[in-house]
């Protein structure tokens, strides 16, 4: 928003659709209080997972996408998928958030 830009493109839309829409509409409304909430119970997590490691931002979305059951196969070497912890861990964030 601050740089002109009305809308935005993430990710999270392949696995959380919902929260990826809640998020877009806080930021445009100016929720800062949604909007912190999100960044906290979701978006910053996911990111403490995603830069654990290189390729990682391709991997975590074939993950996500598997944890919600559109299993897109594993990842093209040299990346490499999320370990079983990860994998928890991230199943977790999406549990929290509820239905999409």
């Amino acid at each position: 928003r601050a740089l002109g830009v009305p809308v935005y493109s993430s990710a999270v839309f392949n696995f959380v659709p919902k929260t990826a829409m809640d998020f877009y509409r806080a930021v445009a409304a100016g929720d800062s209080d949604t909007t912190n909430r999100l960044l906290d119970d979701f978006f910053l997590p996911y990111l403490e997972i995603r830069n654990r490691k290189a390729g990682y931002a391709v991997s975590i979305v074939k993950a996500g996408a598997k944890l919600v059951g559109h299993d897109a196969g594993p990842v093209r070497a040299p990346l490499t998928d999320l370990t079983g912890e990860e994998m928890e861990m991230l199943n977790a964030l999406i549990k929290k958030l509820g239905p999409q």
